[in-house]
């Protein structure tokens, strides 16, 4: 397993609130805040060794963490643009036009689904929902859902981007 001294103390504090919420023997219920907390401490995107510490703070197998980290489309496995674009293209929005949102940010950000620009401002991601279908087509951008999207709106968005 791995040190958990690969985790600052800010974010151990951090996960330290989320295992108090679960019985003693339970702690390793914190799996998804504590993965959270440390992908958005180290830059985005968690690497083996940060979610080994994850597992070894959390007292749980290395496997169960990576299957979680994996499974989850919320968790990066690798590095990110500075402004993560997640776009949902499930059935909701693909219904009031989503495809043509990611037709439209594709062509602006001139990267694929997946991608990240070449100065490292913005991925562009595909996710399948973020249970916001009454609004869709949809965005989420720094954790800030955007509904009702048009080409024109997607421009405002990002243009207000520094």
């Amino acid at each position: 397993m791995a040190e958990v001294t690969q985790l600052s103390p800010e974010v151990l504090k951090k996960i330290d609130v989320w295992i108090a919420k679960y019985p003693a023997e339970q702690r390793q219920s914190a799996v998804i805040p504590a993965l959270h907390i440390t992908q958005d401490a180290y830059d985005g995107s968690l690497t083996t060794e940060l979610m080994d510490a994850v597992a070894s703070y959390l007292e749980m197998p290395n496997i169960s963490v990576y299957e979680v980290a994996t499974f989850y489309s919320m968790f990066e496995l690798k590095p990110v643009g500075a402004n993560k674009i997640s776009i949902c293209t499930n059935i909701s929005c693909m219904l009031r036009g989503s495809e043509d949102i990611v037709a439209h940010l594709k062509n602006k950000l001139g990267v694929g689904l997946g991608e990240t620009t070449e100065d490292g401002k913005f991925t562009l991601k595909e996710v399948e929902c973020l249970g916001a279908c009454g609004g869709a087509p949809m965005m989420e951008l720094h954790k800030k859902y955007y509904e009702n999207l048009t080409p024109e709106k997607v421009d405002e968005i990002l243009d207000a981007i520094k």
